[in-house]
């Protein structure tokens, strides 16, 4: 139990999964940028005069200077104390849509 050899999680056999409790200042950059992008490829699709379902509802998010910071960094989860989780513990967190939240969260 105790000494040089002492079981640790990785010695157990586990995938010891690294993510960090916050975001850091240039991850939350990046997510920004890459919010900004995504804007910028909405209004571009508008100004080309293409209309589709999918635009309507890209029209309908926020933008990102629109959001509020708790909304860009976290989402909602009923599982964690307070509803909210930084949103890179989300999977696939950099490909998928989440600018929307539940009312009230």
């Amino acid at each position: 139990m105790f000494g040089a050899f002492r079981p640790t999680s990785v010695n157990l056999g586990g995938l010891l999964w690294k993510i960090p409790w916050r975001l850091s200042a240039t991850r939350k950059a990046n997510a920004r940028s890459r919010l900004k992008k995504v804007d910028a490829v909405i209004e571009a699709i508008r100004t080309s005069g293409v209309q589709c379902h999918a635009l309507d509802e890209a029209l309908a998010l926020p933008k990102e200077h629109e959001m509020h910071p708790r909304d860009k960094y976290t989402v909602f989860t009923p599982h964690a104390r307070g509803y909210r989780k930084g949103i890179h513990k989300v999977p696939k967190w950099t490909r998928t849509t989440n600018r929307t939240n539940p009312r009230g969260f």
